[in-house]
C-alpha cells in the first residue's frame, strides 16, 4: 500500500512540475506591436505587478494590455521615460500566467521609440 501511495505522489509531483515548467518556459507566440504608450502602473495589494496599455488607434478603441516582469528593470525604466510617445514593443504571449507575474498573458521584452505615422509632414 505504501509503494502505491508513494508512486501516486511521485506521479502527481512530476505532473505539477511539468505543468509549471510549461507555463514558465513555453511561449505561445512572439510579436511586435506599435502604438502610443498610454499607461504604465505598478498595481496590486499583496503582490504588485507592472501593467500597461498601448493605444493602437486614433480613437483609442484598440488598446493592447500587457504586463512587464519585475526582473525587466531596464524595460520598466525605458517605459517610464517614453510615456505618452509612439513606441514599438516586442512581446511574448504565454499560455497561462502566474498571479505574481501580471494580469495579462502578454509580457514585454523590449521597447523602442518609433516615429508616429500620424505626425508625417
Amino acid at each position: 500500500m505504501r509503494k502505491i501511495l508513494a508512486f501516486i505522489i511521485v506521479i502527481i509531483s512530476i505532473g505539477f512540475a511539468g505543468y509549471f515548467a510549461f507555463i514558465y518556459y513555453v511561449s505561445v507566440s512572439e510579436g511586435i506591436r506599435s502604438g502610443e504608450l498610454i499607461r504604465l502602473s505598478h498595481k496590486g495589494i499583496i503582490v504588485k505587478t507592472w501593467e500597461g496599455e498601448l493605444s493602437q488607434g486614433i480613437s483609442g478603441a484598440q488598446i493592447f494590455k500587457f504586463s512587464v516582469l519585475d526582473s525587466d528593470k531596464e524595460v520598466i525604466d525605458k517605459m517610464k521615460s517614453l510615456q505618452g510617445q509612439y513606441v514599438k514593443l516586442t512581446y511574448k504571449e504565454k499560455y497561462r500566467t502566474f498571479f505574481w507575474w501580471g494580469e495579462t498573458r502578454y509580457f514585454i521584452k523590449t521597447i523602442q521609440k518609433e516615429n508616429s505615422p500620424f505626425n508625417q509632414k
